[in-house]
């Protein structure tokens, strides 16, 4: 049970994180059976866990693994992480020693719409200014990582046009022939910016560089971001083997005929993985209530794979009973990949899947009045209302359909809110058993922490002792074109795909230069099960649109982009850095 003073009305998530007993991270680190060796300390209260570390705990029996997902959420969020921590301190709760595999957050959405990603109310990772802030500085290594191989096209592409093959022979180069209309690899910045998607670079004079169209992307979309999060191995040195490997794998262009240049070519893959070398070491912090929580790699959902680093993961699933981890968004995106391409490089099948559903968001698909972030809920969000709530339930019932496609027990978690009411709560969970969820548990852990979600913490106990019947949604021998058509139709619905000239051609290179093999990471909205964010509940039979594929052969998956998805969000009219200051103590305020 938890010995924190909970407050009504629930105070700020900054408020509730500040005012909490944290412990020094090396006790954290004890209750794992780790010691002060294992540790890279960042400050008292958080660390790295060096991967040696797993030389210790090879032999230890793998503890139960649970994947929380979400139905389709509103612009606001469902509670997703929220959850995922609430699980972890209800399994507290009931005396089960359980550990959190959480994402680290990215500065797009800290400073843009949705705030933070610490998880909310007396369920949070703490210290949560660090958490959303800059950790122990994996984001950036990545960023600086990114850009140098960014920096090493444009330059190698300028001195390959003044210097002879003779001059280039001398230096021990060789001509690559970089094609600028086909370079693939944008620049990075981890802040939204709308204005960076398209620049001219090169501008000036003939020292500035050789003009060309380029863009920016967010850092959390970088192929260098989903390398982190998909490197794996038995201790530091496989770890870094397996991370050089895939650095210099990184394709990022043509030649002028035809064939793909990669990091290794430009002589950079070495310094990028230098610059990550320190990033692969998982981040160790603490939930409010004490359990520990690897808080490793962010790669966005709708716009990347969507899942922390499988070396948290292997750390994790050998020091606990309970590993809870997180996949963004929806179950069409965040848990479709975390199967198909997570679970595919770690080896690891997760014991269960909780799936967070919230009335709110069920009411908005059963034709509920739009949701606006910074605008007050409609009346109808916070009244009981159980036709609207009925007609929005065919969303949940496909995303619980999606999971059990993957032949695993499904949780639904009710993630409650104070204006619910007992009979919305039952109808939802009527609802979710007769789709095939074992059960749908009430959990208001956002308010009472662990002891709010201790019926759901039992739910999945009883979940992951359910027998399971795990398979791939595809195999990896089939085509590009048809492993995209398996997910647009099995987990999207879709009627058909079209394939636009565009991404025709990049499908052809990839298939004919042998990246055919290679599993999918689509790139789609978050706010609808189609590509379209209008078409709300459990539409079907749409045309699904694949605009441009792209490739990260170094992280392993090839990366549609389906719809109008970018790679480079905005930043709303009233930005949460707005909010965000220091007071005259030199406390943060105003992170949420």
């Amino acid at each position: 049970m938890s010995n924190i003073k909970r407050k009504f009305p629930v105070p700020s998530d900054l408020d509730i994180a500040q005012a909490a007993e944290q412990k020094p991270i090396l006790e954290i680190a004890e209750q794992l059976g780790l010691e002060e060796e294992d540790l890279i300390f960042y400050g008292r209260y958080k660390a790295k866990v060096h991967l040696d570390a797993l030389k210790k705990v090879t032999d230890r029996p793998r503890g139960k693994y649970i994947d929380v997902t979400a139905i389709t959420p509103t612009p606001l969020g469902e509670g997703k992480t929220t959850t995922g921590i609430g699980l972890v301190q209800g399994l507290g709760a009931i005396g089960k020693k359980s550990i959190a595999c959480i994402r680290q957050p990215s500065q797009g959405p800290t400073f843009g719409i949705k705030g933070g990603a610490a998880g909310g109310g007396y369920s949070q990772v703490i210290p949560m200014e660090d958490f959303n802030l800059h950790l122990t500085g994996d984001i950036h290594a990545i960023t600086a990582a990114h850009n140098l191989v960014a920096a090493a096209i444009d330059s190698r592409w300028f001195h390959e046009g003044r210097l002879s093959d003779e001059q280039l022979a001398e230096m021990g180069l060789k001509r690559l022939n970089i094609d600028p209309y086909n370079i693939t690899w944008n620049r990075v910045v981890d802040v939204n910016d709308r204005s960076l998607r398209n620049i001219i670079l090169g501008l000036g004079g003939k020292w500035d560089g050789v003009p060309r169209q380029g863009g920016y992307d967010i850092t959390v979309a970088s192929e260098i971001m989903a390398i982190l999060a998909l490197t794996s191995g038995e201790d530091y040195q496989s770890a870094l083997k397996d991370l050089r490997q895939r650095c210099g794998k990184i394709v990022v262009g043509q030649s002028t005929d035809r064939k793909p240049i990669t990091t290794e070519d430009l002589g950079v893959a070495g310094a990028v993985a230098v610059l990550m070398k320190d990033a692969i070491h998982p981040n160790l912090m603490q939930t409010l209530e004490g359990q520990p929580a690897f808080v490793h790699a962010g790669p966005f959902a709708n716009i990347a794979h969507g899942n922390s680093s499988i070396l948290a993961d292997q750390v994790a699933i050998r020091l606990g009973e309970y590993v809870v981890t997180e996949s963004g968004f929806g179950a069409d995106i965040g848990m479709e990949k975390f199967f198909n391409i997570k679970c595919r490089y770690s080896g690891l099948i997760p014991d269960c899947v909780v799936l967070v559903a919230t009335i709110r968001a069920l009411k908005m698909h059963g034709g509920g009045p739009r949701v606006v972030p910074g605008r007050p809920l409609d009346q109808a969000y916070i009244e009981e209302n159980l036709e609207l709530l009925e007609a929005g339930m065919a969303n949940m019932q496909a995303h619980i359909r999606n999971a059990k496609l993957f032949g695993i027990p499904v949780v639904v978690a009710v993630n409650k809110f104070s204006t619910d009411t007992d009979a919305e709560v039952a109808l939802v969970r009527e609802a979710a058993i007769a789709a095939g969820a074992e059960t749908a548990a009430m959990s208001d852990h956002w308010t009472n922490g662990g002891d709010g979600a201790i019926e759901l913490a039992e739910a999945v106990v009883a979940a992951c002792e359910k027998p399971s019947d795990f398979k791939f949604l595809y195999p990896l021998d089939i085509s590009i074109s048809e492993k995209i058509e398996t997910i647009a139709r099995e987990i999207y619905s879709a009627g058909e795909v079209v394939f636009e000239p565009l991404a025709k051609r990049q499908i052809k290179f990839y298939q004919d230069n042998g990246f055919g093999e290679l599993p999918i990471c689509m790139a789609k909205t978050h706010l609808s099960i189609s590509h379209d964010p209008a078409l709300k509940n459990a539409p079907s039979g749409f045309t699904l649109p694949v605009r441009e594929v792209r490739a990260s052969v170094g992280a392993g998956f090839i990366y549609p982009l389906i719809g109008q998805m970018r790679t480079m969000p905005g930043l709303p009219s009233k930005p949460a850095f707005m909010n965000v200051d220091l007071d005259e103590n030199g406390e943060v305020v105003g992170l949420f």
